[in-house]
């Protein structure tokens, strides 16, 4: 399979939309950290993204306001507008075991280190793994167009982040994205790279990630293939 380099906005707009079916959880309170960390070590990739409540004043950034963290079913609303950076979560940032998939990683780490330093591991951006594939878009809307053929909308982006309640619109906009990132990830890695797959990772990290890499095109491979190659072996121990 070999993916389009380029898609223009026009044909983005026609392509139906990416939305997260699982279950969102909004946490808002210190005491929901444990089970939200539970849950989340308990997988091998997850998806990452951050939000922050818009600026419309030249030179002014505010702090960070949300964190997603998604599972392929759950998703996890983290509001750090409400609840601290705990050391919980940065278990899971600071974790090789644990590959989150992001879309301009470097920027929501540094984001995240304005609340509280810490050692980033076991990070793939898939800004900088795409043109691997040949594709040569950065945006998450437009890989998420290419890969999975489906459109993300960003209608939510500009909203306000701090806001008392987050509005089902602004869950949904934001769970989705942290999602679509482990979505747009398998599909990449069910296909063969066209050239070496560039990274940031460390060195037991980038093995790590590329053991997940061959389990995933084991699992893909077709059984019948896999019985006669232990037929074959059966018959030469003969």
């Amino acid at each position: 399979m070999i993916f389009q380099s380029t898609i223009t906005n026009d044909q983005t707009a026609e392509l139906p939309s990416a939305r997260f079916d699982g279950h969102i959880i909004v946490v808002d309170r210190e005491e929901q950290i444990e089970a939200a960390y539970s849950d989340l070590a308990s997988h091998r990739i997850i998806g990452f993204d951050t939000e922050t409540r818009p600026s419309f004043k030249a030179g002014v950034t505010n702090k960070v306001s949300l964190l997603q963290l998604s599972t392929p079913t759950r998703c996890y609303l983290i509001r750090l507008c409400r609840t601290k950076l705990h050391s919980l979560l940065l278990k899971i940032l600071s974790s090789p075991d644990i590959i989150k998939i992001g879309a301009d990683v470097a920027g929501d780490i540094r984001s995240l280190h304005v609340l509280r330093h810490f050692k980033e591991r076991g990070f793939v951006d898939l800004q900088q793994i795409a043109s691997s594939w040949g594709i040569e878009e950065k945006s998450l809307r437009k890989m998420s167009a290419i890969v999975l053929g489906k459109r993300v909308s960003k209608a939510q982006r500009l909203s306000n982040w701090e806001a008392s309640t987050l509005t089902p619109q602004q869950q949904m906009y934001a769970a989705t994205d942290a999602w679509v990132c482990i979505e747009i990830y398998n599909k990449l890695m069910s296909v063969e790279p066209l050239q070496p797959i560039p990274t940031y990772l460390s060195e037991q990290e980038r093995e790590q990630a590329q053991r997940q890499c061959k389990e995933q095109k084991e699992r893909t491979k077709p059984r019948r293939r896999h019985r006669g190659r232990k037929r074959e072996n059966r018959e030469k121990q003969e």
